[in-house]
């Protein structure tokens, strides 16, 4: 039943296709029209184009083309009388297939049946499962997968139940991505029997890859514990929005935040220690909201120094460089672009939706490879504005305090 809602849900969430009304009667000759000849296919990963030439009639309205593409689950397909092509995909393997192809006139009569075979090549899905890893993350697990043909899956990550020790559906990740990277995240770090499967937008589902993982410890860090420690290529701070209200637990997009004077150099900067030494997992950032969601002085892309010397040295930052990079006493965790605007809009001219994806929070993961750390430089390579100044309402962050 679980794999069954999986497919449900990944049907809706890809289904983009043009429904095309084929069965208006819009003619009352009842004559059997002719059948496809010439019948040629072209094979493709779970599918296939067959071509074909159509009888000398004006009455044709549709070829259709009936096949099974797995031992249980049948789908038709169309193709209107202005094309020589259908397409039939879908196949769960690649073997042999039989498809049944028959014209269907303006009467809706139809023609004999002429049958074609098609040997689809390796499904998209079953292309996919053997570069799925998952391995342990902060507060959870982390999945990656290749998905080179740009096609609609679902990741199916599942969980053993300790009652029913059966599998439970625990998160369901759809995407056309080439490049799977995401967390599933809000576990305990007690080991736990995973399994994680592909399914196709026709329900068609891979092996399962079975693993033991124990999620790594995270917390939300205790902000009570920052503190500023501001060195002197930090930026003067405007209008009395003092460091400390960027991690006051405020994240009212209208609040009071961290604020810059204008005319600055980039990167912008900012430094405070964490209060204790910890291997962060992520951080969430608000932004200033309102009349200045996406414009202003809002981040747009920063990057996250960090440190885990007692007193580390001001040195000025390079506003690009790569995460790993070590300059003097900080080394480079992690480049970030704050996401466009969901509704597409340009910056300036944002919607409802747009204000409110702000307003929740951006969430940003720091990756595995870090160190550990207890001074922390936000700096700001660029905002929204383009202006010489930024602005933060809040950030948050999680990890392991050591």
């Amino acid at each position: 039943m679980k794999k069954i809602y999986s497919c449900l849900c990944l049907l809706l969430f890809f289904s983009c296709s043009k429904l095309e009304n084929y069965n208006g009667v819009v003619s009352t000759d009842k004559s059997k029209p002719g059948i496809v000849t010439d019948i040629k296919v072209i094979n493709f990963n779970g599918g296939a184009y067959i071509t074909y030439s159509l009888p000398s009639s004006a009455n044709i309205l549709y070829v259709l083309a009936d096949y099974k593409i797995n031992g249980t689950l049948s789908r038709q397909t169309k193709s209107s009388y202005y094309s020589d092509t259908i397409v039939v995909n879908g196949f769960a393997d690649s073997k042999e297939y039989e498809v049944t192809l028959r014209v269907v006139s303006r009467a809706n009569i139809m023609s004999d049946a002429v049958t074609a075979k098609v040997f689809p090549d390796t499904p998209v899905y079953k292309k996919i499962f053997p570069t799925v890893s998952v391995t342990p993350d902060f507060g959870g697990v982390n999945i990656k997968a290749l998905n080179k043909f740009k096609q609609p899956v679902g990741v199916i990550l599942v969980e053993t139940d300790p009652v029913t020790n059966r599998y439970e559906i625990k998160d369901q990740y759809y995407t056309k991505s080439d490049t799977i990277d995401y967390s599933v995240r809000g576990m305990d770090s007690l080991p736990k029997n995973f399994g994680i499967y592909i399914q196709d937008q026709w329900g068609n589902i891979s092996d399962t890859l079975k693993q033991v993982i124990s999620p790594i410890f995270e917390t939300q860090l205790d902000k009570n514990k920052f503190f500023v420690d501001k060195l002197p290529t930090d930026a003067k701070i405007g209008y009395g929005w003092e460091l400390p209200y960027m991690w006051d637990g405020n994240t009212d997009g209208s609040s009071t935040g961290w604020h810059t004077v204008t005319g600055n150099t980039f990167p912008i900067t900012a430094t405070f220690g964490l209060g204790v030494s910890a291997k962060l997992s992520r951080f969430a950032l608000w932004q200033r909201t309102g009349q200045y969601t996406y414009s202003h002085g809002n981040p747009r892309d920063f990057t996250i120094w960090g440190s885990d010397k007692n007193n580390p040295a001001d040195v000025q930052l390079p506003v690009i460089s790569a995460q790993g990079d070590i300059v003097g006493d900080w080394i480079n965790m992690g480049n970030y672009h704050y996401p466009d605007p969901p509704s597409g809009s340009r910056p300036g001219a944002v919607t409802d939706a747009d204000i409110a994806f702000a307003e929740a929070g951006v969430n940003f993961n720091i990756p595995l490879a870090n160190p550990r750390v207890k001074f922390i430089r936000f700096a700001v390579a660029d905002t929204w504005s383009g202006g010489d100044f930024a602005h933060v309402i809040e950030i948050t962050f999680w990890g392991n305090p050591f």
